[in-house]
C-alpha cells in the first residue's frame, strides 16, 4: 500500500462445494502460517475476525499441536458494548476458542471497547505501535460489503495520514459505536485472509467481483489477499 492511498488489490478467489470444506482449508492454513511464522519470527501475530463466521475456524483451532506461548492475538474490529457482553467479538473467540488454550494472558491483546469508541481506539493504536506486519489477518465479508467494522459510506481509513485504528460512531448496524482497524493497517500483513460463507453474501461477492468500490475491496496488502469462498456464496 502506498503512503498515500490504497494499491490494487491482488484476489486469490478460491471456490469450496461446502462449509466443511472452506474450513477445512483455512485451518491448514492457520496451521501452515503459524508454524513458519514461529519458526521463522519466534511468534505468530493473528488478527482475528468476528462475527458468526468465523466461529467453526475457532472451535477447530483447539485441537491443533503448536506452541501457544508463541501466539499472539489481535482483533481487527470491536462493539461498544461491556466486556462481557456476549456480542463482543473477543467474547466469541473466547468462548470459541482462547478459553481453552494456554496462549498467555499478555499475549491477547483485546480492544477496550467499552471504554468508548473514541478512548478505546487511541489505546489499540498504542497498542499496535510496535506491530509492523502481522503474519496474518482474518476478515469476514458484509452482506452490505463491509469488512471488519468498515462500512460503506463511511470513512475506511486508507491512507497512512489517517489513525491506524478509527472510531465508529454511527455504523448502520447495532451497535451504533465500534472500533476498528484501518484498512492500511489490516492490509500491513504477511498474509490476509477472507472467510465467506452463505447464499446472503453472493450480492456482496458478485460486486466484489465486478469491480465495485466496497470496503472489503481495499484491504490491499503487498502479498494480495486470499478469498475462501462457499460456493453458494459464489455469483452464479
Amino acid at each position: 500500500m502506498s503512503p498515500d492511498g490504497p494499491s490494487q488489490q491482488l484476489c486469490r478467489w478460491q471456490i469450496f462445494p461446502d462449509a466443511p470444506a472452506l474450513y477445512a482449508q483455512a485451518l491448514a492454513v492457520v496451521v501452515r502460517l503459524a508454524q513458519e511464522s514461529i519458526a521463522t519470527r519466534s511468534a505468530f501475530h493473528i488478527v482475528l475476525a468476528g462475527g458468526g463466521t468465523p466461529q467453526p475456524l475457532y472451535r477447530q483451532l483447539r485441537a491443533i499441536e503448536t506452541d501457544w506461548s508463541r501466539w499472539h492475538i489481535y482483533y481487527g474490529d470491536e462493539r461498544c458494548l461491556p466486556p462481557d457482553d456476549p456480542a463482543r467479538n473477543s467474547v466469541m473467540a473466547q468462548t470459541a476458542w482462547l478459553d481453552h488454550v494456554p496462549v498467555p494472558a499478555a499475549q491477547v491483546h483485546t480492544i477496550d471497547a467499552e471504554q468508548g469508541a473514541v478512548e478505546a481506539a487511541r489505546r489499540y493504536a498504542h497498542e499496535l505501535a510496535g506491530i509492523d506486519l502481522f503474519d496474518l489477518v482474518l476478515l469476514g465479508l458484509g452482506e452490505d460489503g463491509h469488512t471488519a467494522s468498515l462500512f460503506p459510506g463511511h470513512e475506511l481509513g486508507a491512507s497512512r495520514d489517517l489513525p491506524p485504528v478509527l472510531a465508529v460512531s454511527d455504523a448502520p448496524k447495532p451497535p451504533p459505536q465500534r472500533v476498528t482497524l484501518s484498512a492500511w493497517r489490516l492490509s500491513r500483513a504477511r498474509a490476509v485472509m477472507f472467510l465467506v460463507t452463505g447464499a446472503a453474501k453472493r450480492p456482496a461477492m458478485s460486486a466484489w467481483r465486478a469491480g465495485a468500490e466496497i470496503p472489503a475491496c481495499v484491504i490491499a496488502p503487498a502479498a494480495g489477499v486470499d478469498v475462501l469462498v462457499e460456493r453458494n456464496s459464489w455469483p452464479s
